[in-house]
């Protein structure tokens, strides 16, 4: 367990305001607000014959309930052909239907609690939920294993676009989350699962999430996150947990895997991250948490994460790190920091351990990331960081091979540091001051109802979504060849 002692507790969180450490408000609220569900109806009624066009605004019909049943609720059920609204649709399925979608605007908030049920939009820009700023979710997935949810666009939602928790198994594919209040994309206490061909933008938290798992095994495949708080945030995740071949750009920071007690399943760990794209994520116009305040100007930040593999990524333009590794405090923690023989518990067998009181603050150290083969320029204070409050950054067993950069801090961490050698030389030569860093003063959070956000261009679209089968979220996550991806090229 490492506690900080009195006096450097109170330094740093004093240069961190302390509310600006708060990450707990990133999910824990959230979390408590699950256990509820919610569909809003709108003036506006159509008739179950009426044909839905691109212009079209659905409502939900509050008469259509889940003892309903139509012809083929275990096949094909065609939305609004069948039923008017995607809830009465979801209510009336059977496990492994295929709800399909017309295209059309539904101001519905859906929630699914069937197991194995396939939500396909028939054109994925077409085929739009809105919450109108008001409406909770797009559509969430309540402890019902096994839902894909495809081809589709959530916006204006007051917390997430996709949302599963609960579960084992999902898929989310050709989806478009824009301008939600949370998150765009959002995976808590999940696993086995995938998300591909993604495009989230104008969270105050992730773009795309995944939280609260252990081991995940999940991937995140061909994302687009851009104009968030944070590109990617995963709270005390991993195991067998993939992000690659994706682009995080123009969020206050990129990739930001984390740690911290007021989640379970800590500490954040075995995240791999490899082949991506990660740039400019130094925006201030954005909506953003306190930790994406904190974290502005970075691309990949491990904070308090441990054992995670950083590899083949393409960092540049960046006014703090490119890929830093760095503590995480704590201020009001739930439970003491875990010790390296806890971290291969699973979720389910580190939530039977009692939590014990650390009577304090407690530090969250970066630990044992392995950072290689990565391509880094123009990150302004480092390329490659290190950095830590009151531990000997040298006990903290990172190793660094093969990167291509400028700067490090401190100087030279591949010689510190190599990965399957002995490093030498003076770590304190060019180590960085965290405290210094909290104590910076960033730009305040922008309304997410309000921030400006580039015009939602034409996404792709699912081949053969009006002919493909339904595809139950039961063969996840798919296999990734990572020796087969190279370091992405630099957009022209």
């Amino acid at each position: 367990m490492n506690l900080m002692g009195e006096d450097m507790q109170r330094r740093i969180l004093a240069a961190a305001l302390g509310a600006s450490l708060l990450l707990a408000a990133a999910c824990g609220d959230e979390r408590a607000a699950d256990v509820t569900t919610s569909s809003v109806a709108v003036d506006t009624t159509v008739a179950a014959d009426t044909t839905v066009g691109a212009d079209s605004t659905v409502s939900v019909d509050s008469s259509v309930n889940a003892s309903t049943t139509v012809a083929g609720s275990s096949g094909t059920i065609a939305v609004p052909g069948d039923f008017d609204t995607i809830q009465a649709a979801v209510d009336a399925a059977a496990p492994g239907a295929l709800i399909l979608v017309g295209p059309g605007t539904y101001n519905e908030a859906v929630n699914v609690t069937t197991d194995n049920l396939t939500i396909r939009g028939l054109d994925r820009n077409e085929v739009v939920l809105d919450g109108q700023l008001e409406l909770d979710n797009g559509i969430r997935i309540l402890g019902a294993s096994g839902v894909t949810v495809e081809n589709l666009t959530a916006m204006n939602y007051t917390r997430n676009g996709f949302f599963w928790t609960g579960v084992d198994g999902y898929r989310g594919a050709y989806l478009t989350a824009y301008r939600t209040g949370d998150y765009g994309v959002y995976v808590f206490d999940s696993m086995n699962g995938e998300l591909e061909h993604i495009y989230a933008a104008g969270s105050p938290d992730a773009g795309v999430y995944i939280g609260e798992c252990y081991p995940c095994n999940a991937v995140i495949d061909d994302a687009v996150s851009e104009h968030n708080g944070l590109g990617y945030s995963g709270t005390n995740s991993g195991g067998n947990l993939l992000i690659v071949n994706s682009t995080f750009r123009f969020n206050r920071a990129g990739v930001v895997p984390n740690s911290g007690s007021y989640e379970l399943c800590y500490p954040e760990r075995e995240t791999t991250i490899v082949g991506n794209l990660v740039y400019s994520n130094n925006q201030a116009d954005t909506p953003a948490i306190d930790v994406a305040l904190l974290a502005m100007g970075n691309g990949i930040l491990s904070a308090g994460g441990v054992l995670n593999d950083i590899e083949r990524n393409l960092v540049y333009d960046h006014d703090k790190t490119g890929i830093g590794l760095v503590p995480f405090l704590e201020e009001d923690p739930n439970d003491s920091v875990p010790l390296p023989e806890e971290w291969s518990l699973t979720c389910a067998e580190s939530k039977l351990v009692p939590p014990q009181d650390p009577g304090g603050g407690i530090l969250w150290d970066s630990m044992q990331n392995r950072v290689i083969g990565n391509v880094l320029e123009n990150n302004r204070v480092a390329d490659l960081l290190v950095a830590s409050a009151g531990t000997d950054v040298s006990s903290l067993g990172h190793c660094f091979t093969g990167n291509v950069y400028t700067t490090t801090a401190p100087n030279n961490l591949e010689v510190l540091a190599p990965c399957d050698a002995t490093g030498s030389g003076d770590w304190s030569d060019g180590e960085y001051n965290v405290a210094a860093w909290l104590g910076e003063t960033h730009p305040p959070s922008v309304a997410w109802q309000t921030a400006p956000l580039p015009a939602l261009e034409q996404q792709v679209s699912m081949p053969d979504a009006a002919t493909a089968p339904a595809h139950p979220a039961t063969d996840v996550p798919k296999q990734i060849d990572l020796a087969a991806i190279s370091v992405p090229a630099k957009p022209a």
